[in-house]
């Protein structure tokens, strides 16, 4: 279901790295003809191979991008949650989507017609400017996060996940798991069996898992796994990927 743009939607995009380096004028110009689309669980957001005709950035859920290899297997590529753009570079080049988009959860994003970016572009180049140096940032961090995920352990990888979803403070929280335990793993680049083994682990840093529900303790303690600090209360052993 379409629907226009929320004062806080329009923030939300405001905010993103692809936006952030735009000037204000600049930007109700690249967001007006942008609609909100609503999904629920599991709703196909764009498949493998369609045409790139859009730009998406997701105001609110979890929405999940991930490539069918030739042999038929489902590899997730990312989750993407509130403040993220999904496919921004494929867009601007007119190919087809080279992975595909679900609604993890419940979700809503705000898309931009890609054509229309790039007239907005073809009409005040400093547009450009802007964008491909947020672009640029964004890029570096990305590769960071990346070869942060190679030298990971399991472990290490459900620590942080977990860090990432608990609030402000030094608990204890009961933190809600935002999608299944299957994608969680798929996301982390680990396999079911070795989330379970980590979840198992991490019971000695102070954690409980209850269903999608888990328990933490103390985030200090979680945090410093997650990082690798050994200082950890019984720091538990790394589970294999």
């Amino acid at each position: 279901m379409a629907s226009s743009p929320t004062a806080d939607d329009l923030e939300v995009v405001r905010q993103i790295d692809v936006f952030s380096g735009v000037k204000p004028l600049d930007f109700q110009r690249l967001v007006a003809p942008a609609v909100t689309l609503t999904f629920r669980a599991g709703d196909t957001v764009f498949l493998q191979g369609d045409p790139a005709m859009s730009l998406f950035m997701v105001v609110d859920g979890w929405i999940k991008l991930y490539h069918i290899t030739s042999s038929g297997k489902e590899a997730v590529i990312h989750v993407f949650t509130r403040g993220e753009s999904i496919a921004q570079a494929v867009a601007f080049t007119g190919q087809s989507y080279p992975a595909a988009a679900e609604a993890a959860s419940e979700a809503r994003i705000v898309r931009i017609p890609a054509a229309h970016i790039i007239k907005c572009i073809r009409d005040t180049p400093e547009i450009a400017i802007a964008m491909i140096a947020s672009t640029s940032q964004h890029l570096h961090q990305l590769v960071e996060q990346v070869a942060q995920l190679k030298v990971q352990s399991a472990v290490q990888r459900v620590a942080e996940f977990l860090v990432s979803l608990c609030p402000a403070g030094k608990g204890p929280f009961t933190i809600a798991l935002p999608y299944g335990k299957v994608l969680i793993a798929g996301r982390l680049g680990i396999k079911p069996e070795s989330l379970s083994r980590a979840f198992a682990a991490l019971r000695n840093a102070g954690i409980e898992v209850r269903d999608l529900k888990v328990i933490v303790r103390d985030v200090s303690v979680l945090r410093r796994v997650a990082t690798g600090n050994r200082r950890a209360r019984r720091d538990p052993q790394a589970a294999g990927d």
